[in-house]
């Protein structure tokens, strides 16, 4: 990569964190990108796994909260 690629992946890595930061995670990685231009494959795994992991947990509570009302 010169010099110019390497400022550029280290903006959008800037820019990730700012989102996780002042956005939320949820709003970040579910509904503000997909961010296309981080090339870098674990960090899309992990992204995906989160976003995964964060529609078992609100199903969870959901079915908890079924659990719970009263009929």
């Amino acid at each position: 990569m010169n010099r110019e690629e390497l400022e550029e992946q280290l903006e959008n890595w800037h820019n990730v964190d700012y989102r996780m930061n002042n956005e939320g995670f949820e709003y970040c990685f579910k509904q503000y990108s997909s961010f296309s231009e981080i090339k870098d494959e674990e960090f899309h795994n992990l992204r995906l796994t989160l976003i995964n992991q964060m529609e078992n947990m609100r199903k969870l509570v959901h079915d908890r909260i079924e659990t719970f009302t009263i009929q």
